[in-house]
């Protein structure tokens, strides 16, 4: 079927986003359409305050409306202890733990020579001159458990070592609230390796 050509535009702008589908793009294109004007227009001014607002910290490269961010401006923070992450929305999973009380360093990707992706590509070497330049003693990689984070975790630990950095890495292993009898082998694997004394 044909789309009449404002409508056909809002579809093809939403297929773009990345995970939406041609059926999914089409049913947005409704809702935005069905949405009266003002909260259409809220829609389009948000996106567009976002793309003017929003940029990246010089210290940290994570998200913000303020340079250097909030994180990196905190007191509260140990600045002795790095949580190494690949995107921004990392920086929040972490966050909602409240558990981490260290600052961050966003790489913006994981090393994939298979698309392209190497050192020169991520921030490794932002990385680098920002723990030569402030007193470090601990690096977390807590990139994600695949092989283009794992890749990047073991890549960035033997950078760091000799500067004499205790480089750590998250665990990986079962979910809280996890059934053993659904878990895959990796998972299992990973949560026998990371297992600890209780």
């Amino acid at each position: 079927m044909q789309y009449i050509a404002p409508l056909a535009k809002l579809v093809e702008q939403f297929r773009s986003l990345p995970g939406i589908g041609a059926k999914s793009a089409v049913r947005l294109a409704y809702h935005v359409l069905e949405m009266d004007r003002g909260k259409a227009e809220g829609l389009a001014k948000a996106i567009l305050e976002a793309k003017a607002k929003v940029t990246y910290c010089s210290i940290c490269f994570n998200i913000t409306d303020q340079d250097p961010c909030a994180i990196c401006q905190s007191e509260g923070r140990d600045r002795s202890v790095l949580c190494v992450v690949e995107e921004p929305r990392d920086v929040m999973a972490m966050e909602r733990t409240r558990e981490f009380r260290g600052l961050y360093h966003v790489l913006h990707g994981a090393l994939s020579p298979l698309e392209g992706v190497g050192p020169d590509n991520i921030r490794i070497k932002e990385l680098l001159q920002r723990v030569g330049a402030a007193p470090v003693s601990e690096v977390i990689m807590a990139t994600d458990p695949d092989v283009e984070g794992e890749a990047t975790a073991m890549y960035v630990a033997k950078l760091l070592k000799p500067l004499g950095i205790s480089v750590t890495r998250i665990a990986h292993g079962l979910p809280v609230g996890g059934d053993l009898e659904y878990a895959d082998e990796v998972t299992l694997g990973k949560a026998l390796e990371n297992r600890r004394s209780m």
